[in-house]
């Protein structure tokens, strides 16, 4: 399996973009969001962790949808991108 390697600052911006439009499409989804938002900012579990006050097992817990966080480890989370938390619509 390759290594991930951390984005470059235009890579970063990019990122922040497509995120942002899924976001704003609804089609951005726990658990993978996470390590997605993550990712797109080039943070490793382990300083993504000591941003948001949580352990690396608890971001890894989060990302594989074995975890329920709570609306405050959420809120946070959003927090740091610029996101709220709240209802999306579902389309049919």
């Amino acid at each position: 399996m390759a290594r991930w390697k951390k984005p470059s600052k235009d890579e970063v911006l990019e990122n922040r973009r497509t995120l942002a439009a899924r976001a704003r499409r609804g089609d951005l989804r726990l658990p993978g969001g996470v390590a997605e938002l993550r990712k797109g900012i080039g943070m490793t579990q382990d300083e993504f962790a000591k941003i948001i006050g949580l352990t690396r097992r608890q971001v890894a817990e989060i990302e594989a949808g074995a975890a329920n966080p709570t609306l405050e480890t959420l809120a946070k989370i959003g927090r740091l991108f610029g996101f709220a938390v709240g209802f999306v619509p579902t389309t049919q």
